[in-house]
């Protein structure tokens, strides 16, 4: 691996109070980019932009936190980025990711810019993360907090990269992906070639999110949001889930290049590691009735970490999206781990 450009370019920083315009707060958060030559296991070498943003002031502890193929580096809102992140309610004031306790930093994933058709591993992002902290003269990392292809990135990291990183949080995300999951995947993938081949990539697009939709949800929660008899609309029976549908591919297609969506799909699927060789604690979080990383997989998960992890099931409706939405819970945790209390023995 090596810098093509060893300097972050920010985007947006504020003057501290040491700085000459008196009264102004310290920076409330930053975003930048490197360029990097990233050596990718199935690619070559290729040149790639790394956009991050970091949130948190003075010289703290940094946590890195990475979401599923969605994600981006925008984790939450903050003065300087006023808009809602992807995690907004995990990092925000009084929780254990409060950004006035410790540094907290993301990434844009590589490929995400759909700039890269390239098969892309987790190794490749963990490798491009372990750029980043040289760039930003990061040493190491108090914690890696991932969810979901985040958990793969992390499981990588702390094998590749271990003395840079105190303790892992994986929340529904194995060592390696379940045959059912990439079933799932690979017929998105389908409806996305078959959008290509009419030149409806949006269409399609569009359609593999709702599929997505499906298989990140339970039937209980759809049981109880979607209890409705369908209506004739048109001439055609139309059901009490389309709505949301619709709105959840309409809302992907808008912020997603079709290129970025397959090659972070294919890499979920491409993901392969021991859990043997992590050397570092890893708290695995794991929720039943989901149907994208079940449960014993999490159970296999940590017996392979042969001590070096615990395993932690959370009960909730909301299947493989449960770490979006049980905040309180999954904060609970992270705070055991941040303070030392929710690693292995």
């Amino acid at each position: 691996m090596s810098l093509v450009n060893t300097a972050p370019h920010p985007d947006s920083v504020e003057p501290s109070c040491s700085e000459p315009h008196a009264g102004r707060v310290a920076p409330s958060a930053l975003r930048g980019e490197i360029a990097v030559a990233l050596p990718m296991r199935h690619a070559g070498v290729r040149q790639v932009v790394l956009r991050y943003e970091l949130q948190g002031q003075g010289e703290g502890p940094v946590v890195f936190i990475a979401g599923g193929i969605s994600a981006h580096r925008h984790a939450s809102a903050s003065a300087a980025f006023p808009e809602s992140g992807w995690a907004n309610a995990l990092v925000a004031a009084g929780r254990a990711l409060d950004p006035a306790a410790v540094r907290v930093l993301a990434f844009d994933y590589v490929g995400a810019d759909g700039r890269l058709d390239a098969p892309i591993d987790t190794a490749d992002q963990a490798d491009a993360i372990a750029l980043l902290l040289d760039a930003l003269e990061i040493d190491h990392l108090q914690a890696f907090v991932g969810y979901s292809y985040g958990s793969m990135v992390g499981l990588q990291f702390a094998a590749r990269h271990p003395r840079r990183l105190q303790s892992l949080v994986a929340v529904s995300g194995a060592h390696r992906p379940h045959p059912y999951a990439s079933a799932w995947r690979a017929l998105q993938r389908r409806a996305v070639a078959l959008g290509q081949m009419q030149c409806a990539d949006v269409p399609g697009l569009a359609l593999a999110r709702q599929f997505a939709m499906l298989s990140y949800r339970t039937p209980e929660e759809f049981g109880e949001r979607f209890d409705a008899a369908p209506e004739i609309v048109n001439g055609r029976v139309r059901c009490a889930a389309e709505d949301y549908l619709d709105a959840a591919g309409a809302q992907y297609v808008a912020r997603t290049p079709v290129t970025a969506f397959l090659r972070l799909s294919e890499s979920i699927d491409l993901h392969r590691l021991d859990p043997a060789s992590v050397p570092v604690p890893v708290t695995v979080v794991a929720v039943e009735g989901d149907r994208l990383v079940p449960l014993s997989d999490s159970v296999s998960l940590v017996e392979g970490l042969a001590g070096r992890g615990q395993l932690r099931v959370l009960r909730s409706p909301y299947g493989h999206d449960a770490f979006l939405k049980e905040t309180d819970r999954i904060d609970l945790i992270l705070a055991a781990v941040l303070r030392g209390q929710g690693t292995a023995a």
